[in-house]
């Protein structure tokens, strides 16, 4: 008798079978800092918090040897002395570290803070969309209850911004994207979100996908339009393409498409979204995300597709899901290219794993990466940060002068030995104001 074969996972789909679909610390130290907020206050509060100084006492930039204070006037960090009158918190010799970005999550799909979910084997993304319908429908808490309980937990976990991809079907209708779009209101004083509409069914094999696409951007419901494996999944190039690009071209939102699709599928797939790009001067607005036809091309082939990719603007994102489809980082940023990580699905329908802290993720690169240099993994969590930051056009948070004031405090002994330990996010800084403390969001 023959061995059965294993139940398709999206781990063994990313690595194996993409083709087919084409610390402890004491509270004592942060006593000086702001009482939480309600949830309906947040906002007024937090503006108000905005627009005072603050000094953060005795902590090491970056992991330096040396203590030293940093200063935040305003939402952001100050070159000068510290103000007459400044709130001041004690970081108790913690390492001040840039907040992460987190470039590509599904926050809609989760059953974070829900009960146990048992998933079931799956052959492939049509399986897999079968499935999430399933879960959606037998969810009794909403979309937006569910992705704000997940996007505050990365807030804790020292996430300052996140693009958040929401399935759009006639099955949901534009449910996903209106619960995350509550969510981030209810998180603006904590987070920036970039909401996709994304076509996980597909955008031509699904009729009806492509006007939910259309009034999603027509009523400044997204800041970007997906797509899907145009070869491989809606085996329709073209059609695909110019649908996602036009809608995109006359709303004046941007475009992160997904594509799993490897060898030649894939390639056809970007030179068409490279060629689209350039015609309708979109560089700098699109993002192409997972992108496995990449890292198995040759040196050549990636130069020269890379430095299409510069020319053009165009971001990408990875989960580093393996380390045959994890992006070729650093030869694509000898092209200017702008590179990003991301947390991907958490805890939804297609795998029971993922926790959407960044500070794993960029352990994760590391390890698939099979880094040992120090300087290596310090880059690891540049790529969350700075990487991330990058493709959603935001500043970085490098805690520099003049740099948004977003960072976390930690209890380590340098940065790379913080991105293998992965300690607790003792405080977490959002625009100079704390949003959380002792890995516990503040409402």
């Amino acid at each position: 008798m023959q061995p059965s074969s294993p139940a398709l996972s999206r781990r063994t789909m990313l690595a194996g079978a993409a083709a087919l679909a084409g610390t402890t610390a004491t509270t004592a130290t942060v006593a000086a800092t702001a009482a939480p907020a309600s949830a309906a206050g947040a906002g007024p509060q937090r503006d108000r918090d905005r627009n005072r100084a603050v000094v953060f006492r005795n902590v090491r930039v970056l992991g330096a040897a040396k203590a030293t204070d940093l200063v935040v006037v305003d939402g952001r960090v100050s070159g000068g002395p510290v103000p007459r009158g400044a709130k001041v918190v004690d970081g108790g010799g913690r390492i001040a570290l840039p907040s992460l970005v987190d470039a590509h999550i599904h926050p809609d799909k989760t059953t974070w803070g829900g009960s146990w979910v048992s998933r079931r084997p799956a052959s492939g993304i049509a399986d897999y969309v079968a499935q999430d319908v399933e879960l959606f429908r037998a969810q009794r808490r909403p979309v937006a209850e569910r992705a704000y309980g997940l996007m505050s937990h990365a807030v804790a976990r020292g996430t300052r911004a996140m693009r958040a991809h929401a399935d759009v079907a006639p099955a949901y209708g534009l449910a996903g994207v209106e619960g995350v779009a509550e969510a981030r209101e209810r998180l603006r004083h904590a987070l920036d979100v970039q909401i996709v509409a994304f076509p996980q069914h597909g955008v031509v094999r699904t009729p009806g996908t492509a006007g939910l696409l259309e009034e999603a951007a027509r009523d400044g419901l997204v800041d970007m339009i997906g797509g899907i494996d145009p070869i491989g999944f809606d085996q329709a190039l073209d059609e695909q393409l110019d649908l996602v690009f036009g809608i995109a071209d006359r709303h004046g939102v941007g475009v992160d498409i997904h594509l799993h699709d490897r060898g030649e599928k894939g390639v056809r797939a970007m030179r068409g979204i490279i060629d689209r790009t350039r015609a309708l001067s979109l560089a700098g607005k699109v993002t192409v995300s997972h992108v496995f036809c990449l890292p198995a091309l040759s040196d050549r082939e990636l130069g020269v597709i890379a430095a299409d990719l510069g020319a053009q603007d165009i971001a990408l994102t990875t989960v580093a899901p393996s380390d045959s489809l994890v992006l070729p980082i650093a030869r694509l940023r000898e092209h200017g290219v702008r590179v990003g990580l991301g947390s991907d699905g958490v805890r939804d329908s297609w795998s029971p794993f993922g926790n959407a802290d960044m500070m794993h993720r960029a352990h994760l690169l590391g390890w698939v990466t099979d880094v040992r240099l120090d300087e290596e993994l310090a880059d690891c969590y540049g790529v969350a940060a700075n990487g991330g930051a990058d493709v959603m056009g935001l500043p970085h948070a490098d805690l520099r002068p003049g740099a948004p004031a977003d960072f976390v405090l930690v209890r380590g002994e340098c940065l790379p030995q913080v991105v293998v330990d992965m300690p607790r996010r003792d405080l977490v800084v959002h625009g100079g104001v704390v949003v959380a403390r002792d890995g516990e969001f503040l409402a």
